[in-house]
């Protein structure tokens, strides 16, 4: 918690202190509902008006051995009084309900840090399974943390004992118990919580009465036990005037593709088979049947994508969307669509390989698939989002640039941001940028692969009279959309699609520099990166360090002036989780020598590490100077 503080005096006998930010993480086992109770908490955040930022982590076997160090189950939400950019370098509150949630997530603690476990599941086969030799609640080995061990198992099971349910039942009860005594700890009503049970246990009286009791149990704990002898205030935070929504990353991107399909007029169709972390974007859009969209479960991701294509060519926006082993499966398809000159998103949300490699953990490692992971010459635009809301302005930018330019386009994100929520400002249609799905009923002199200015075919539905035309996987004859072998007409075309590709340019922003426009250093991103590179370059700024920070969004064709901003810094630092992919890009097409900085640990970079390589680099330079 930040060291700026003020105390007042509450009726409780705990002081209240208010602090700019703080960050929680709950965790426990698979089946101890952190994701739920996580998820809780930061709704009620962000409806009083916080900055937040959240990072669910969760293991990928559906139940993970219980007690186990690998089946922790975790959610960190960092909130503020301010505007943030990451989910926390340190956590100031960890709230562990067992010995493995505490082992896992004890590194990641600040020092003086709040320890809240239940000390029920602190028996010995639950030592053992964690590697505890001795009970760290008893040995010492906390001291330097402030802990409070509370019998949350079985306070939540007192609270329940004339309800008579069965014990499982009862015991699944305890993550609400949890969230009550952070609640009281943070000063924060549960109403949407009480709401969510009524609304969500609505068939099922019993759950409703049962989750109510344990959760005002646990607010009634955190005012009556005074083991805590302060509570915390965080005061809204200053953003712009409108209204706001808590959103994750996948449903920023659905929203944003459903807003898009509206802005053009046209249906949006999505075909996508479920893969971890993309899934949540067909669950998500399954729903919006009544405005205009229709999803398919395919029976595989070739399914999927196969039918989305289908849906272009008949005149709706088609979407598939999927993450790295189901973008191996598409690529075929994507040549297709290539091929073919039809408007398609695909979203790829990123997550650890190789193969079934981390599918819950993060990555930034399918950029180079994007641009170029395909057999031929086939290209394709490519972006990518920088944060859970960008994941909204990027979708519809993705939608408006295959419709326009009639080509595939590959929207990254990535599990931390996917699956990562924060305060999204709703927007209406009339904000968005122009885009009209214009198809083509003219017959006289239509030939399906004429071109406009920008070496654009029209885009024809089946069965417009006299505008029958021949679409397909062969090589087409420029015009008239022939099958052709000539060898002089491919490379024709080849060349052709290249360059409507690269004619993207002249249709997107220039990138934009963060700091002064030349330099010794400038912090260069993608994607997910934003939020720490934001952060280590205003607080080295802050420390009168001279260096810049400029982030890409469009990665395929890159913004007219890359070179130039490139050319304005002796020195380019470039975060990636990954092993150097966009340095690759940027070495191979400016000939710039960039300093690769990658980590790929299934984890998101954090503020600190980027400011340490900061420092390393100008210290190397001679100073700030």
């Amino acid at each position: 918690m930040n060291d700026k503080t003020s105390v007042e005096q509450n009726q409780s006998a705990a002081s209240v202190v208010t602090v700019e930010d703080v960050t929680i993480r709950f965790a426990g086992d698979s089946g101890d509902g952190m994701q739920l109770t996580g998820a809780q908490f930061s709704d009620t955040i962000a409806s009083y008006g916080n900055d937040l930022g959240t990072l669910p982590d969760y293991p990928a076997e559906i139940r993970a051995p219980a007690g186990s160090l690998y089946g922790v189950s975790g959610y960190t939400i960092h909130f503020s009084s301010h505007e943030i950019y990451t989910t926390g370098d340190a956590v100031d509150v960890l709230v562990a309900m067992n010995p493995a949630a505490l082992k896992v997530n004890l590194k990641d603690l600040k020092k003086n840090g709040i320890i809240i476990v239940n000390s029920d599941s602190f028996e010995r086969k639950n030592l053992e399974l964690a590697g505890y030799a001795e009970n760290p609640l008893k040995d010492g080995s906390l001291s330097g943390y402030s802990v409070h061990a509370i019998p949350i198992t079985k306070s939540t099971l007192e609270t329940l004992k004339e309800l008579n349910l069965p014990l499982k039942t009862a015991q699944k009860c305890k993550n609400f118990f949890a969230l009550g005594v952070i609640y009281w700890l943070y000063n924060k009503s549960p109403e949407l919580t009480l709401k969510w049970i009524n609304d969500k246990f609505k068939k099922s009286p019993e759950l409703v009465d049962a989750n109510i009791r344990v959760l005002k149990a646990g607010l009634y704990f955190g005012e009556t036990a005074e083991i805590f002898d302060t509570r915390y205030e965080v005061k809204p935070a200053e953003l712009p005037k409108g209204v706001y929504r808590n959103l994750n990353g996948n449903e920023a991107v659905a929203i944003g593709l459903v807003a898009a399909a509206k802005k053009a007029g046209v249906d949006l169709f999505l075909g996508s088979y479920p893969i971890t972390p993309a899934t949540e974007v067909l669950q998500f859009l399954s729903g919006m049947r009544n405005y205009g969209v229709k999803t398919f479960q395919a029976e595989d991701e070739i399914a999927g994508i196969a039918t989305a294509i289908g849906a272009s060519f008949s005149g709706s926006l088609g979407v598939t969307s999927t993450s790295g082993p189901g973008m191996a499966l598409k690529t075929e398809a994507i040549g297709l669509a290539v091929m073919a000159e039809l408007p398609l998103v695909i979203v790829n949300v990123q997550r650890g390989g190789p193969s079934t490699g981390l599918p819950t953990k993060t990555e930034q490692a399918d950029l180079l698939q994007a641009v170029y992971g395909r057999n031929g010459e086939s290209p394709v635009a490519v972006v990518a989002a920088s944060t859970p809301s960008d994941c909204f302005t990027m979708a519809v930018e993705a939608a408006r640039l295959a419709m326009k330019y009639m080509t595939p386009v590959i929207l990254l994100t990535d599990g931390y941001i996917g699956n990562g929520s924060e305060p999204w400002k709703v927007v209406t249609l009339e904000e968005l940028p122009e885009m009209t799905a214009k198809f083509n009923t003219n017959p006289e002199g239509f030939h399906p692969y004429n071109r406009d200015e920008n070496l654009v075919r029209p885009w024809v539905k089946p069965g417009t009279p006299g505008m029958e035309h021949r679409i397909g996987g062969l090589e087409k004859q420029h015009i008239y959309g022939n099958i052709s072998y000539d060898p002089d007409n491919h490379e024709f075309m080849v060349k052709t699609r290249e360059q409507k590709i690269q004619n993207i340019a002249n249709d997107i922003p220039e990138l934009e520099v963060v700091g002064d426009k030349s330099g010794k250093l400038l912090v260069l991103g993608w994607g997910s990166t934003f939020g720490a590179i934001t952060s280590a370059v205003e607080n080295q700024i802050a420390k009168g360090n001279k260096v810049s920070s400029a982030h890409l969004k469009y990665l395929y064709p890159m913004p007219k002036n890359t070179l130039e901003v490139l050319k304005s810094f002796d020195n380019i630092l470039i975060p990636e989780v990954n092993m150097g992919q966009l340095a690759k890009l940027i070495r191979m097409n400016y000939l710039v020598d960039a300093i690769k900085f990658n980590k790929v640990k299934g984890t998101p970079f954090k503020a600190f590490e980027i400011e340490e390589k900061i420092e390393e680099i100008l210290k190397g330079l001679g100073g700030k100077k």
